[in-house]
């Protein structure tokens, strides 16, 4: 199965430039399964039911989370009936939705979860041991597993990577909305990315004006954050994975197109 994950996914600019490459892109490529980290997707602070519908009509399959998966609360009225959506499977049980969900792929089972970070983030239950639970779920399963880690620290990624390889077929990293340069298969078979980048403003910082953040370092005062405008650029990933459940093949996306 050939999967591509779109790198987090900022505001109108983001959706834009998905709305109007991704249908390029699937023919181009022929992915069978196209993923995407959606915490940003509505004005850069969640996601709410129009943008996820606009976006599934679009060619999203299924949409990995993260820490500011709850700020906007139109969440709360689709997530728990969405096999689409896939949130933190280490964020507290008694939160609705799923940290996992699988799917039928190219003639393959796939499973895609999602787990946060917890260096200089929320502390949250352990993505090493949730992970592992994950895997015990599912340890009688023919299935391919794809894991986005949501994290600040590229240790914490990379630990997780070296953690599950050979048991998943791909880890990527999200949250922190630069694109790595460290796209590999490690020994035993798993796909491994830090970080998949930022599909939104690119003219920017981390996708927002960049005086609100300059301002930010400056003075310790930080207004709202304001999602940027100006030129857009496209983040992702693309993982061919085999019948054996793991990596084969990966090639990163990275393109950009001046504003109109």
């Amino acid at each position: 199965m050939r999967i591509l994950f779109i790198g987090d996914i900022v505001g109108a600019q983001g959706r834009r430039m998905v709305l109007e490459h991704l249908p390029r892109l699937l023919d181009e490529y022929a992915i069978d399964f196209t993923i995407a980290n959606g915490e940003n997707c509505s004005g850069g602070f969640g996601l709410n039911q129009k943008n996820f519908r606009e976006l599934v009509d679009c060619g999203i399959d299924a949409f990995t989370m993260g820490n500011h998966m709850w700020d906007n609360r139109d969440i709360y009225n689709f997530i728990d009936h969405e096999e689409r959506l896939v949130r933190p499977a280490n964020f507290p049980p008694s939160l609705p939705g799923r940290g996992w969900q699988q799917y039928q792929v190219a003639g393959q089972k796939l499973i895609v979860a999602n787990v946060v970070g917890r260096v200089f983030m929320t502390a949250f239950d352990c993505p090493f041991r949730t992970m592992d639970a994950i895997l015990q779920e599912n340890a009688v399963e023919d299935v391919a597993i794809f894991v986005d880690i949501h994290a600040e620290a590229t240790s914490e990624k990379m630990a997780l990577g070296w953690y599950l390889d050979g048991r998943v077929a791909s880890v990527v990293g999200t949250h922190t909305h630069i694109q790595t340069n460290d796209a590999r298969i490690l020994p035993r078979g798993t796909g491994y990315l830090t970080d998949a980048g930022m599909t939104g403003p690119r003219d920017s910082i981390l996708g927002v004006e960049r005086e609100i953040i300059i301002g930010r370092f400056l003075t310790g005062v930080s207004p709202r954050f304001e999602v940027a405008s100006g030129d857009l650029q496209f983040n992702g990933v693309i993982f061919d994975i085999g019948p054996d459940h793991k990596t084969q093949k990966m090639e990163l996306l990275n393109f950009w197109q001046p504003a109109l």
